[in-house]
């Protein structure tokens, strides 16, 4: 599998499992709705921005966007959850909370290390 196929294959995975339309993704991160999908088919290559703030938003590293994994895609979904009517601003708060979190977590466990 080419990394733009694992890409794809994950973005459509969190997307379905978090209950969000292609539509709402392209308006969140202000691009046209078959320009998303071309991302999701693995069409297009998904430029480094894109990926940056929808790992935000699915509170997962960027790297894990490109794991073929199934076991790594597990452990993204396991912070899915649907919520209904959205807007841009709503998944704004939501992506800066989630990164949030994805840092404290990350900080945690070199804390732990040391």
């Amino acid at each position: 599998m080419t990394e733009r196929v694992a890409v794809a294959v994950n973005l459509k995975c969190l997307r379905e499992a978090n209950g969000y339309t292609q539509e709402r993704l392209a308006d969140y991160l202000g691009i046209g709705r078959s320009a998303y999908s071309n991302y999701e088919s693995g069409a297009r290559e998904v430029p480094l921005n894109v990926l940056e703030r929808l790992a935000d938003l699915y509170g997962c590293e960027l790297f894990s966007l490109y794991e073929e994994n199934g076991d790594v895609r597990d452990m993204m979904l396991a912070t899915a959850f649907r919520v209904d009517d959205l807007s841009s601003d709503d998944m704004e708060q939501l992506a800066a909370f989630k990164r949030v979190v994805k840092n404290y977590m990350k900080m945690d466990m070199l804390l732990k290390r040391s």
